[in-house]
């Protein structure tokens, strides 16, 4: 490696980054304040790249190279926000995440009052790649909305629309369910869109003058939510990775093996417990446990309305 022609390293913020040291930004603050050296001298500027057999350090910590790509699906919960840092001190996705995961970055973004499938990975290529509408992968969403609109109003997005001088491509929204009522309806739409600019689905109800309470993705790409509990984070598997994201991942960076390193967890409402032990299964043949009585032993229930008989008096 120490023979790879000059110029065949990386930008020192892309190297930490893919290290999982921190991200680009966070990489440019560490070198203004003098914690980043490569090969023993301190750096004072991001615009250096780290060539093989280099050896880059953080507050005196050598940095490992960068492991596999990983990639996760996370049922966020309404009410968090995706960011690693929140200056309005709220609650955010990766303070909710349980220990034991890599720096992970999220793919795109659901804004606080959504919820639903968010992809978080180690890799912040893979992440852009996914992002971009040119990759043509489709985002699946379903509204549950407020007001009347009929299917015919709603096939009108399949020719994109105007909303406040922002541009939203092709959107093709399919009335599920409509509850009517006698100042409007309770709606269910489904919307698949390949964009996903902020708050796209949200605005663009709200141009048909629908009003959104809820909001969940249910699909990016090929990666569904399913049966994911809210909270409950799952690693995608490596030969996954290979299989779907051949061209996205670069061979340096792609993973090996079959089985993740993250045992899956579930959770309710954002709170992260541990996938509880598998049921004993009793075979025949097999002694079960007797079990025992909380509290000195059963006592044998009375009947209803019988009071039991007092004292005798004479």
């Amino acid at each position: 490696m120490a023979d790879a022609p000059p110029g065949s390293g990386e930008r020192v913020a892309k190297a930490l980054a893919r290290a999982g040291v921190a991200s680009r930004r966070e990489v440019e603050r560490l070198i203004a304040e003098g914690k980043v050296a490569l090969n023993g001298g301190l750096l004072a500027t991001p615009a250096v790249n780290v060539e093989p057999g280099d050896v880059l350090t953080v507050e005196g910590r050598v940095v490992g190279a960068a492991e596999p790509t990983r990639l996760f699906r996370y049922h966020k919960p309404s009410g968090l926000v995706t960011s690693h840092n929140d200056p309005r001190g709220r609650p955010t996705v990766f303070a909710a995440l349980p220990a034991g995961l890599p720096r992970l970055i999220s793919v795109g973004r659901l804004d606080l009052n959504s919820e639903g499938l968010l992809l978080l990975t180690n890799d912040g290529k893979l992440s852009r790649s996914l992002e971009l509408p040119t990759n043509g992968w489709p985002r699946r969403y379903r509204a549950r909305a407020w007001g009347r609109v009929d299917q015919a109003r709603l096939d009108t997005l399949k020719d994109g629309i105007v909303v406040e001088g922002i541009r939203y491509g092709p959107i093709d929204a399919r009335l599920d369910k409509a509850k009517d009522g006698p100042t409007g309806a309770n709606l269910w739409i489904t919307l698949t869109l390949a964009e996903g600019k902020n708050r796209e689905v949200r605005r663009v109800l709200e141009a048909l003058g629908l009003t959104v309470n809820r909001l969940i993705r249910q699909a990016y790409g090929p990666f569904a939510l399913g049966t994911l509990a809210i909270g409950a984070i799952e690693e995608v598997g490596p030969r996954v990775i290979r299989e779907q994201l051949a061209g996205l991942v670069s061979p340096g960076s792609m993973p090996t093996g079959d089985r993740p390193l993250f045992k899956a967890s579930r959770s309710v409402r954002g709170a992260v417990v541990e996938t509880p032990a598998p049921p004993i299964i009793y075979k025949p043949g097999w002694a079960r446990p007797k079990k025992k009585a909380v509290g000195g032993g059963p006592r044998k229930a009375r009947r209803p309305g019988k009071i039991a008989p007092g004292p005798r008096t004479s």
